[in-house]
């Protein structure tokens, strides 16, 4: 597994100061998607609805909405 491309602009064009630490996107070789991004599932595991549920091996990462934003042209609609 690889890292194919950034999606969306990079820390630095979305004004981050020293451009090296900033919630990320990235699209993988095998399709799948790497986020950077602020570890918060002590505070937000239970937040999630009923329906929702996550392995102990998985986190929940917040990432900025602009961001995520910023990523949306790149996101491929299939």
């Amino acid at each position: 597994m690889k890292i194919v491309r950034r999606l969306g602009a990079s820390p630095r064009e979305r004004g981050s100061l020293n451009g090296d630490t900033c919630p990320d996107i990235f699209e993988l070789s095998d399709g799948d998607f790497a986020v950077i991004g602020t570890d918060r599932t002590d505070t937000l595991d239970g937040e999630l609805p009923t329906d929702a549920a996550r392995a102990d091996y998985e986190r929940i990462v917040v990432i900025s909405r602009e961001t995520l934003l910023r990523a949306k042209r790149d996101i491929p609609d299939a």
